[in-house]
């Protein structure tokens, strides 16, 4: 990796419509995102008919309407996503989906995506971990909800089922939609990096786009964000979802950030060299100074240019002869 991968989740943010669905591709690209990624999921796999939903979809959903029947109508038919794929390959963009159940890790295991994207639901899922980690891809893995021991032992069945650990990339998350700034925690990604000895990254919910921004600053490899067309259309993620123009806005921030950090070495850069005369100083005459004068504390003033003697040497300076005559403000001469 030469440089920071975004993903623009659209998840289930089609509303479980294919047409959508390759609309929400298209904005993806031209956003500049590297990666759309989808949720791939057989609801009655993924939740029993009496799991409740969670606060959030309480709030943006039916609230009579069970988490399983809500699934139903938001997914897309597995069928759909080889051809999903397909189409990102014809507008350019990279194709990721999150498995959500067994038969779905078969499904996207078809389709050769660089990397598979565990949800942070899954961290406990022992079974689930092992059939990925048996795949051999590298891995990205979200890790909200979780404590950092449950993250090393998700790491430990992967590695154990066959991934290297220099494939796995944690996502430092908090799942609560929106996420209240004061719950980001963002440190707590590099916590993760040095305890667990693993390339990190965030997956944010939190509304607006300075949090990512400074998880780039702050070390992050990848970034993940959810993205809709329309804020305001009915299903669970919208709200706490970036509209197009919002995402090009944080991918460009990004890539500028990502340019600014450049590298460890502090030195004079190509673009600043030019400005090294006009803004530095050097030592000049501060009146008419005669030769053989000795140069003192008071015939001697340090002004603008810099391409003279450095004011660094003024010790040096001081007491010498001067070898000819200077007129005020020139540039003195040892």
């Amino acid at each position: 990796m030469d440089r920071v991968i975004i993903i623009a989740e659209a998840g289930v943010n089609h509303n479980g419509n294919y047409e959508l669905a390759k609309k929400m591709v298209v904005a993806a690209k031209e956003a500049g995102a590297d990666y759309v990624k989808f949720q791939t999921a057989i609801p009655e796999l993924v939740m029993s008919k009496f799991a409740p939903k969670a606060e959030y979809q309480l709030n943006t959903t039916d609230e009579a309407e069970s988490q399983l029947e809500m699934a139903r109508a938001i997914h897309l038919t597995v069928d759909k996503y080889k051809p999903l794929k397909a189409y990102c390959e014809e507008v350019g963009i990279q194709f990721l989906s999150t498995p959500f159940d067994m038969v779905s890790i078969d499904v996207l295991a078809e389709l050769d995506m660089d990397y598979f994207k565990i949800p942070s639901g899954e961290i406990t899922n022992y079974p689930y971990l092992r059939k990925i980690g048996k795949l051999g891809k590298p891995v990205i893995m979200s890790c909200g909800m979780s404590e950092l021991d449950e993250i090393s032992a998700a790491i430990t069945v992967l590695v154990e089922a066959g991934i290297k650990r220099d494939e796995i990339i944690i996502l430092h998350c908090n799942t609560e939609y929106p996420t209240p700034y004061g719950d980001v925690n963002l440190l707590a990604m590099q916590t993760i990096g040095k305890e667990l000895n693993v390339k990190v990254g965030y997956s944010d919910h939190t509304n607006g786009i300075e949090v990512p921004i400074a998880a780039v600053a702050m070390g992050a490899t990848v970034i993940e964000k959810h993205f809709t067309l329309d804020k305001t259309m009915e299903g669970p993620d919208h709200k706490a979802s970036l509209e197009p123009d919002e995402l090009k806005a944080m991918v460009n921030s990004i890539r500028h950030i990502e340019l600014a950090l450049g590298n460890p070495e502090k030195h004079v850069t190509n673009s600043e060299r030019k400005n090294m005369i006009v803004a530095r100083k050097s030592i000049l005459a501060a009146r008419e100074i005669k030769a053989g004068e000795i140069f003192t504390e008071e015939n001697l003033i340090v002004k603008r240019p810099g391409n003279g003697v450095s004011p660094m040497r003024w010790n040096e300076v001081i007491g010498q002869k001067a070898k000819r005559d200077f007129s005020e403000d020139e540039l003195i001469e040892l």
